[in-house]
């Protein structure tokens, strides 16, 4: 069996997705599971071992381009894919597996594309309430009940951790507790960071360290967090790796802590497929009604 999955655009969900690839290997160990997504999931990919490659799509995310579509799921016809599971529900993720002519093609009725799928679901929000339920039962026959327990994503993480630490000159003497202070749409969903400094220097003084993590636009976020601790010594047990670096070092070094405690990220659900001990703080857009959720540790 060789199965294309066209794949999500966000972190979170291409994490998520995982529990799909995971169950499609379990029915069928041999089959082959190709996912066609944007050139930045490539190296999330590689830490999903049911995967077998990663194809680069080429097209921006929210870009039509119907003519590039074709000529790349033209170039698809050439793999003999017996089927293609839709994640996304637009209308535009449905035509390359079209176009390659695909002959089973699984997906979410959405955005009037019925008629590119041979096999298309009407969702049931109330049965599959979770997007990893909804991700994992386009891998199974409509209307099956979905195999317990479900599989979680649990993403593989490097054999030599000590290059990624080396390359950022850090040490792992002192427990780690990792943040990650940014979020997707602004402020509305960002834990305050006097919040965040007051926590790191309870931590800080509890004999911890505390690494922030996130992408360049968080930088600004995780500089500032620093600024406020207070006293001054306890800085040096503090370190900004926002903007740094890659996703698979994001990984690596997320493997090494005790603890994540973040805002509603991505990063969050890489924190939760290394099955780390995880505070999620789901803070303003619900009027200051803090949840912390997931996973907690006996030993932290």
């Amino acid at each position: 069996m060789k199965v294309l999955v066209v794949g999500p655009s966000w972190i979170g969900d291409m994490v998520m997705a995982q529990s799909l690839f995971r169950h499609l290997q379990a029915t069928n160990p041999q089959i082959v599971i190709d996912v066609l997504a944007l050139d930045w999931t490539r190296e999330l990919l590689s830490r999903m071992p049911e995967v077998n490659q990663a194809i680069v799509m080429p097209i921006g995310h929210g870009k039509l381009a119907i003519g590039e579509r074709y000529q790349l799921g033209k170039s698809l016809k050439a793999e003999a894919y017996q089927q293609a599971i839709i994640l996304p529900n637009s209308f535009k993720s449905a035509l390359i597996p079209f176009f390659a002519k695909i002959p089973l093609r699984t997906g979410w009725r959405g955005e009037a594309r019925s008629w590119l799928l041979t096999d298309c679901r009407k969702l049931d929000k109330q049965h599959y309430p979770l997007m990893v339920e909804r991700f994992i039962a386009l891998g199974f026959p409509e209307k099956s009940a979905l195999t317990e327990p479900l599989l979680w994503p649990a993403l593989k993480v490097s054999d030599d951790i000590k290059v990624t630490t080396d390359k950022f000159m850090l040490e792992t003497v002192r427990p780690i507790t990792i943040f990650c202070p940014g979020a997707e749409f602004g402020s509305s969903k960002k834990w305050p960071e006097s919040h965040f400094s007051i926590v790191a220097e309870t931590l800080i003084n509890e004999g911890k360290q505390v690494w922030l993590m996130g992408s360049e636009n968080d930088a600004k976020t995780a500089k500032n967090i620093i600024a406020t601790i207070q006293p001054e010594h306890v800085s040096k047990h503090i370190v900004s790796l926002a903007g740094l670096t890659s996703i698979g070092e994001a990984i690596d070094l997320m493997s090494l802590a005790q603890a994540v405690v973040s805002n509603d990220s991505g990063l969050m659900h890489i924190a939760a497929a290394l099955n780390k001990a995880l505070v999620v703080i789901y803070g303003s857009t619900f009027t200051g009604v803090y949840a912390a959720i997931i996973r907690e540790s006996e030993q932290y």
